[in-house]
């Protein structure tokens, strides 16, 4: 059996250029399991197909199995149940389902040769005898352009309940394959396909590398025979009775660690001792439980400022355990409202930890809520972690920002700290609940100074920082709003100080007001007067200006004996600020 790594380098080692093509089955190849019996259940949940009809797409099935019923003839018992129904409802039913079923099942290591195809400029295609409605959601996630597969026929938008032939199965496949290298001007025998099955022998033997993945007892078999590389992956598909009770232990661990930290609080009194210990505590357990180990990359950014509102990529639950193993203490954090009602303790565990939580759809609730977490970083120097995703993502795939976080940043006058997090899903993806082993890489990116953002200009940071996640992860990035550059003011404001400059020329006014002794604090608007009290500082009296009247200009801007002029005087308007 190779590993991941061998696959890795042959795939470096290939030609770079579109001309290579590498194609990939779907069912136990891309994803462990069969798409077919999560779209049958579904099928059958809606009302599409009744349990008669159901028991005769399952002898269909069987009889396929046995070998006494053709593909085709297969696909034709199911696709005639379809009959009537517009096709634009499947493809909604299958990024459904894909959402909630298919896409956790994908094998991060299947992802990883896609990926490295991909980065060689390779022609990449999933050739299935699925239809497109279960394959094409999984392509679009994983930048796949080319789908090979079988088609219903379509009159008027609506399912006929026939299937267009020859069906993508056994030869068909060859001859998808032939003519998706013609189309890019390749050549199978310099071709790769992967997959799990023998139904797939007359490609597997037509091409020029081919690849068992997790191959099947039989393939296996024939692939040590014939000297074809194989790989098997157990990071999907049915866990271990180990692995269930090392997720259910890992999982409890968050109760007893903030148990354990309880004694802290009853001797010292000291609330912020005793969260900080469990919370440390629960990283420790937690990880040794689940078998996860960190590639750190930037770790030192995690030390250079804090308080600091820290923003992470959320694709798993395992993302609990890598922050609290980075940042171990002094944080706070934002959970969703149904945890308190989903899993009391653990909630009440939460809250005791510092974490507030919000009613997502209520933005006005949710708004409100972050004050204790401005008021907690302000007063007893605590930092805030969050994923400005909102919730998990089922793939490695950046989802929208939301403004939440920027919004914490600003009103606290803190640094935005990036811990870009890129395979946590190998250790549980989204809908999982085991844990499984695996090692996470994670770079910490350096703070990003929040001291000049403003409400005005929040759209442009967002982009900005998710920009910087994007990069890091190798993604494609977002149009950055246009919009004035933060600290620089419109031209309506330059025209207006310069005519200040003018007016205290001739008028030689005195200095102005002192600046907000927070020079941190943001306001919504850039000409907005700070809130903040200006530091006690006896003003000039309007006496004092009637005498500064009839003094001589000269007089005027000459500074008293053994003084500099005061910082920000109009005397200096004209210079650069040494701000």
């Amino acid at each position: 059996m190779a590993s991941i790594e061998q696959l890795l380098a042959d795939i470096e080692a290939a030609p770079e250029g579109p001309q290579i093509t590498a194609i990939f089955d779907f069912d136990g190849t891309i994803i462990a399991g069969y798409s077919a019996t999560v779209f049958i259940r579904e099928q059958l949940r809606r009302g599409d197909v009744s349990p008669r009809e159901f028991l005769e797409i399952a002898g269909a099935m069987a009889n396929f199995g046995l070998g006494n019923l053709g593909f085709s003839g297969m696909m034709a018992v199911n696709a005639q149940f379809m009959r009537g129904i517009d096709e634009d409802t499947y493809y909604e039913v299958g990024q459904e389902l894909y959402t909630r079923q298919i896409a956790r099942r994908i094998y991060p290591e299947s992802r990883a040769l896609v990926d490295a195809h991909l980065a060689r400029g390779h022609t990449v295609a999933i050739i299935s005898s699925a239809t497109p409605y279960q394959v094409q959601p999984a392509a679009n996630d994983l930048g796949i352009e080319h789908v090979l597969c079988t088609q219903l026929e379509i009159e008027d938008g609506k399912f006929t309940g026939s299937v267009v032939r020859p069906t993508c199965f056994g030869q068909g496949k060859v001859d998808a394959a032939q003519d998706l290298a013609d189309k890019v001007q390749g050549d199978l025998d310099e071709a790769f396909f992967y997959s799990d099955s023998t139904d797939d022998l007359l490609l597997l033997e037509r091409v020029g590398h081919p690849r068992a993945l997790n191959p099947s007892e039989k393939l296996e078999r024939l692939a040590q025979k014939r000297g074809w590389t194989s790989a098997s992956f157990g990071s999907r598909g049915r866990p271990s009775v180990s692995q269930f009770v090392r997720s259910v232990a890992a999982t409890g661990s968050l109760v007893t660690s903030f148990i354990a930290g309880l004694p802290i609080y009853a001797l010292t009194g000291s609330k912020r001792d005793s969260v900080n210990f469990s919370f440390s505590l629960f990283a420790d357990t937690a990880s040794a439980l689940i078998g996860l180990d960190l590639r750190v990359k930037g770790e030192e950014n995690l030390w250079l400022q804090r308080p600091a509102v820290f923003v992470f990529n959320h694709q798993s639950k395992a993302d609990v355990v890598i922050i609290a193993r980075l940042l171990r203490r002094d944080i706070a954090g934002i959970g969703k409202q149904e945890i308190k009602t989903e899993t009391p303790i653990l909630g009440k565990v939460l809250e005791f930890g510092g974490v507030v939580f919000i009613d997502r759809g209520n933005a006005k609730s949710a708004i409100e809520s972050i004050s204790p977490l401005v008021e907690a970083m302000r007063n007893e120097g605590k930092s805030v972690v969050l994923a400005p995703e909102g919730t998990r993502t089922v793939s490695p795939r950046l989802a929208p920002f939301k403004k939440g976080a920027f919004h914490i940043a600003m009103q606290a006058g803190v640094p935005m700290i990036p811990i870009v997090i890129r395979n946590a899903g190998d250790v549980a993806p989204k809908g999982d609940f085991v844990f499984r082993p695996a090692t996470v890489d994670v770079e910490v990116l350096p703070p990003v100074d929040t001291s000049e953002w403003t409400a005005a200009t929040i759209d442009r940071h967002v982009a900005e920082v998710r920009n910087m996640f994007a990069r890091a992860l190798g993604q494609p990035e977002v149009d950055v709003p246009a919009g004035k550059t933060p600290g620089k003011p419109k031209a309506a404001a330059k025209k207006k100080a310069s005519a200040r400059r003018k007016s205290a020329s001739t008028k030689d006014q005195q200095a102005p007001k002192v600046a907000s002794k927070a020079k941190t604090k943001i306001t919504a608007k850039p000409k907005a007067k700070p809130k903040a009290k200006p530091k006690p500082k006896p003003k000039p009296k309007s006496k004092a200006k009637t005498q500064a009247k009839t003094k001589t200009r000269a007089a005027a801007r000459r500074p008293a004996a053994g003084k500099k002029p005061a910082a920000g005087s109009r005397s200096g308007a004209g210079k650069k600020s040494s701000r």
